[in-house]
Order: C-alpha cells, then sequence, then structure tokens
C-alpha cells in the first residue's frame, strides 16, 4: 500500500547576525508518521543548507532538539507531523523562548546548563530514594544498591513555556530546582535547599505547572518545586524552634 503524503509548509524562524527575525516559508511532502524533525532536516538537506538548529539522538534521550511547535514546546525528534498539523496545514517552527536566540534555531542555553550544574544533579539516582512522581516499574531482584539514570535530559523545554522564566532572567529555572530536589532526595544534603531557598529560586516559580505539561521525561518539575517548598519549610521551621530556649 502506498503510504499517505501530505502536503504541508515549514514557517521557519530565521534570524542571525543581529538582524531583525523573520519566518521563511516552505513547501514539503510528508508522511504524516514522520516527525516534525525530519521535516526540519528535510528543508536543510534539500532547499537550505544555511539553515541552523540542533539535533543529536533522534530517540528523545539528548534533549537537544527542543522547539516551539505552533506556539508549543515540543522534543521534535519525538512528535508527529500527524500531531501537531494536517493535510496542507502549517507548522510554525520557532527557537526556545527565554533563551538568547544565536542563530535560527539555536538558543544560547550556557546558563542553564550553569544552573543544572549548581543544583548539583547526579545522573544517577539510587532506586529507592527517586521520590518519583509516578509509579515506575521495581527492579527484579536483587534491588540491593539498585540505581537508576535520573530522568531529565535537559533539553529546556520547562524553561521555555515557563511563564516566570519570561520576567526574569535571574530565575534558576524548573529543571535547575527539579534537579536540587532529586539530589536533594538521594542525598540529603541541606546546602541545596540552601541554594533553592531564595526570590530567584523557588519562590519565584508561580505554580502555573506549564514546565509539567511539556516535559517530554515525566520529570514533574512542577511537583518537585513545591515538595523542595515543603522541605525548606520544614527545615527552617526546626532551626527556628530549635534555637529557641525551652518554655519554663
Amino acid at each position: 500500500m502506498k503510504p499517505t503524503t501530505w502536503t504541508i509548509t515549514l514557517s521557519i524562524s530565521r534570524q542571525s547576525g543581529g538582524a531583525p527575525r523573520h519566518f521563511q516559508e516552505f513547501t514539503l511532502e510528508v508522511n504524516p508518521d514522520e516527525y516534525v524533525l525530519d521535516a526540519v532536516e528535510r528543508v536543510w538537506a534539500f532547499h537550505d543548507r544555511s539553515l541552523n538548529y540542533r539535533h543529536a539522538c533522534h530517540h528523545s534521550t539528548c534533549g537537544a532538539c527542543g522547539m516551539v511547535v505552533n506556539g508549543v514546546e515540543k522534543l521534535t525528534c519525538i512528535t508527529p507531523i500527524r500531531e501537531v498539523t494536517r493535510d496542507r496545514g502549517t507548522l510554525r517552527i520557532e527557537p526556545l523562548r527565554n533563551f538568547p536566540v544565536q542563530s535560527d534555531l539555536v538558543v544560547d542555553m550556557s546558563a542553564f546548563y550553569q544552573n543544572m550544574e549548581a543544583s548539583k544533579l547526579n545522573s544517577v539516582s539510587p532506586v529507592e530514594k527517586a521520590d518519583l512522581p509516578i509509579d515506575h516499574p521495581t527492579p527484579a531482584a536483587p534491588a540491593v544498591d539498585a540505581e537508576r539514570l535520573v530522568d531529565c535530559i535537559e533539553c529546556g523545554l520547562c524553561v521555555s513555556v515557563c511563564p516566570a522564566a519570561a520576567t526574569s532572567d535571574s530565575y534558576v529555572g524548573p529543571a535547575a530546582l527539579a534537579g536540587a530536589h532529586q539530589q536533594f532526595q538521594a542525598t540529603g544534603e541541606i546546602s541545596l535547599l540552601d541554594w533553592a531557598d531564595h526570590q530567584d529560586g523557588l519562590w519565584r516559580c508561580h505554580s502555573a505547572y506549564e514546565c509539567t505539561a511539556v516535559c517530554p521525561s515525566n520529570v514533574n518539575p512542577a511537583w518537585r518545586i513545591m515538595n523542595l517548598r515543603r522541605h525548606v519549610v520544614s527545615q527552617r521551621i526546626r532551626s527556628l524552634f530549635g534555637a529557641k530556649e525551652p518554655r519554663p
């Protein structure tokens, strides 16, 4: 059976060298079961080799191909075309928001990575201390000292969609705060609470839960931020009452 073919228009954000941003349109014939990244790569391969974008693994592990697709943050390597447009429809492709644009669809994520490093998130976590918001299969015995890779792939989608990040360049962001939560659960390191407990940390979050809505890896950053707030408040209460003289 001949595969279904759609004709779609890619409207891609172009910007480089300090020039004003504009959109360039490309008409493509695609299989609707292909992914958005496949269409972007086709534009680069057959229409315009000057297009700049990021990609690597093509299977949602590296987090490099995050973009804004028709107004919504997506990991383009796992987003089927049929989920975001229709035959003779348009795909509007933009770089992630709340990051400086370097060129076209490539953004500068250096501050993001610095915040992730400051959160001390380790790439592996003991299974029993992962404190996951959703049920995950438990490993077969023996489970002693079992470890798992953490879910965050550092794609930046959560920062792009975050309304707090849109209003403050100093906000450390949902990914870093979620990372601090994961690391605190694994180690109990109190300095992580101190790192997160300030106006550009835990308390900048507006509890919009947009970060959780777009996260492709089920990290649930909003839940982790709320849970980390609980740990901070509990720690501060213990410190406060521990420093007081007991009542006679």
